[in-house]
């Protein structure tokens, strides 16, 4: 049993010893690492082999997710801070005052094409008129086309033989004037103070008067040239924009999100309507101050100019305020160079007239399409004409209908529900 005891006692202390040198065995390379790689670059082919695996590559470096060989990048700049907030902003104000630039040396161009734009809608109820009737779109816009060009064409022939003889009566019948004036005793004691009415005479009579008026030769042709461009190229826009309107419509409403495209549609017929309906209205206005001047001229002893002189109403009535006062401004300045008796007449009637049309004819035509109360109209017109001249005055009444229509449908309704 002794024996037993020791062997026991022998084989626990070889296991310990063991264990020990195990322990010592697997520590030594640690403690010997340098001398092992000392050694192992002993050969060159070693050395290669060895230095590949120490190298970290850069693509495996990223894949692993170390630390970047050239650098660690910093966070993003806030844009809370005062240089993103800056920076950018000046970059919108520069883009500002591009985008204003550039819309300033295109004014001309959306002059041409605004106007354009409105012609069209305002003659799309008669396109739609003789589709109703049976005929095809393109050959309604046809037949349309071809009466607003006969119109136009009438007006321009009728219109140039007036102007010519009647800026050469008014300079003829100049001198006579001045010497009707002479009996004015404010007018005698000014011409003999410095001499006016002689002045005066000399001016008249001088054969270079109407070039010192209207211009040299040179700037009339021009500006007579540019204004038929710019009407050629007005007649082919509407042209186009009346053929494919149903498009332009699509397209435009296709814009706007699936979930109000019905509510959009519905808004933007009705402002095409409106539109429309103030064309018409403007129309049956003018040609009611055409007709009936058309008939005072005759009766008051203008009928050879009567047909041209009608239509210069018709047309300036069209210009909203000021267009018929121009308009009676120009019929009563050649009455007065025909006699004077057919000037004061002409002043009466267009006295009388404008206060019909103005308080009879325009509110009941104008109130079923588009209803823009009185003071809206006055004030539009006056921003328009400030801002596009003729062209923004034209377009003032019917933007200020759409603008009512749409503050009334959306703007009330939002309002009314908080």
């Amino acid at each position: 049993m002794p024996d037993r005891d020791d062997d026991a006692a022998d084989r626990a202390e070889d296991t310990q010893d063991d264990a020990r040198q195990a322990r010592e065995d697997t520590a030594a390379p640690k403690k010997d690492a340098k001398p092992s790689l000392t050694k192992a670059l002993t050969s060159p082919e070693d050395s290669l082999a060895r230095a590949d695996e120490l190298l970290i590559h850069p693509d495996d470096q990223r894949e692993s997710g170390t630390d970047n060989p050239f650098g660690t990048p910093g966070p993003p700049v806030s844009r809370h801070s005062p240089f993103y907030v800056g920076f950018y902003g000046a970059l919108g104000a520069l883009l500002a005052i591009l985008l204003g630039l550039v819309f300033r040396r295109m004014e001309s161009v959306l002059v041409i094409v605004l106007v354009s734009m409105f012609l069209a809608i305002g003659l799309n109820p008669l396109v739609e008129i003789l589709m109703h009737r049976g005929l095809r779109r393109k050959w309604s816009v046809f037949v349309v086309s071809l009466g607003v060009l006969s119109a136009l064409t009438l007006f321009v022939v009728a219109l140039v033989p007036v102007l010519r003889d009647q800026i050469t009566a008014l300079i003829d019948n100049g001198p006579g004037y001045l010497d009707q004036l002479q009996h004015n005793n404010t007018v005698e004691s000014l011409d003999r103070k410095y001499d006016v009415i002689d002045k005066a005479k000399e001016k008249l009579q001088d054969p270079k008067l109407a070039e010192q008026v209207f211009g040299s030769v040179f700037t009339v042709g021009l500006a007579v040239l540019n204004a038929l461009l710019n009407a050629f190229l007005i007649f082919v826009l509407t042209l186009y924009f009346l053929s494919a309107l149903p498009n332009i419509k699509r397209s435009v409403y296709s814009l706007f999100p699936a979930s109000r495209r019905d509510r959009v549609s519905s808004l933007g017929d009705e402002i095409l309507r409106r539109v429309g309906g103030y064309v018409a209205g403007a129309f049956v206005v003018s040609t009611c101050a055409g007709v009936s001047s058309f008939i005072f001229l005759e009766i008051v002893g203008l009928g050879e100019y009567a047909v041209a002189l009608a239509l210069v109403v018709a047309i300036l009535d069209f210009i909203p305020l000021i267009g018929a006062t121009i308009g009676a401004t120009i019929v009563c300045a050649i009455g007065l160079a025909t006699s004077v008796g057919v000037g004061v007449a002409c002043i009466i009637f267009y006295i009388v007239y404008q206060q019909f049309e103005n308080y009879v004819i325009y509110p009941r035509v104008m109130r079923s399409s588009v209803n823009v109360p009185g003071v809206v109209t006055v004030i539009a017109v006056l921003i328009g004409g400030t801002l596009l001249g003729v062209v923004g005055a034209l377009l003032a009444i019917p933007t200020a209908a759409a603008v009512l229509l749409l503050v009334r449908e959306i703007v009330v309704p939002r309002q009314e529900q908080m």
